[in-house]
């Protein structure tokens, strides 16, 4: 049993999310030491750390697949990015990307022993995408996680798509965006991009999809 309790699960109001996390969530010491960094910052910031259930489910699908190259949209202090980075192979790539590295723990990276399988880029997601489109090419990488700036949902998922190859794994995160998405009420800017691209997807014949209620809602698709 760990000390530490995902943030989003504590916020949760429902005993079964923290049962779940009581039972199965494994943190190594690093992890746990950047939850609580994370858990420190300013609670606007705090409260974008990618779910640590979301996370160790990463860790389970990229080991199942033996997956050695992905891709993070939207660091924050590297939480998400260092759990990948644990479960690729010592010759695997997580390539995460932000727009500024003000909260990232490269000190934590390097206590896991991980931080030479990282590679984070600073600057606009999708020019760092289409950096990575020149060099290495379509269709090559194996698992990608987007969890940056809403407005961009759209952009970042058409970039990724590319970027993916067949057979590979794309996870989404906030595709239920607390439920807005199916409130007619709520029209932001974020909840009518994520509706957008959950429409998009819904008519996706290039890709299966699996939506599930993980973190904020995730929804998986896998390349054809």
């Amino acid at each position: 049993m760990t000390n530490l309790i995902d943030i989003k699960a504590q916020l949760s109001h429902d005993p079964i999310d923290h049962y779940i996390m009581d039972h199965t969530f494994r943190p190594t010491t690093a992890q746990n030491e950047l939850i609580e960094y994370t858990r420190s910052l300013p609670e606007k910031f705090a409260l974008m750390i990618g779910s640590a259930d979301a996370a160790q489910f990463f860790q389970m699908l990229i080991r199942i697949g033996h997956y050695k190259r992905c891709i993070e949209v939207g660091t924050l202090s590297g939480y998400t990015s260092m759990s990948m980075a644990l479960a690729v192979p010592d010759d695997g790539l997580v390539v995460t990307l932000d727009i500024d590295d003000k909260y990232v723990r490269r000190d934590i990276w390097e206590k896991a022993g991980v931080a030479k399988k990282l590679d984070l880029r600073i600057k606009p997601a999708i020019d760092s995408l289409n950096d990575l489109l020149e060099k290495y090419g379509e269709n090559s990488f194996d698992f990608i996680f987007i969890d940056g700036d809403k407005p961009n949902y759209v952009n970042y998922y058409d970039l990724c798509l590319r970027l993916l190859r067949p057979n590979g794994l794309m996870a989404i995160d906030n595709t239920i965006y607390t439920g807005f998405v199916a409130d007619p009420t709520k029209n932001d800017i974020n909840t009518v991009t994520i509706r957008q691209l959950n429409d998009k997807i819904k008519l996706d014949q290039t890709v299966d999809v699996c939506q599930l209620r993980l973190g904020d809602g995730t929804t998986f698709v896998r390349k054809k």
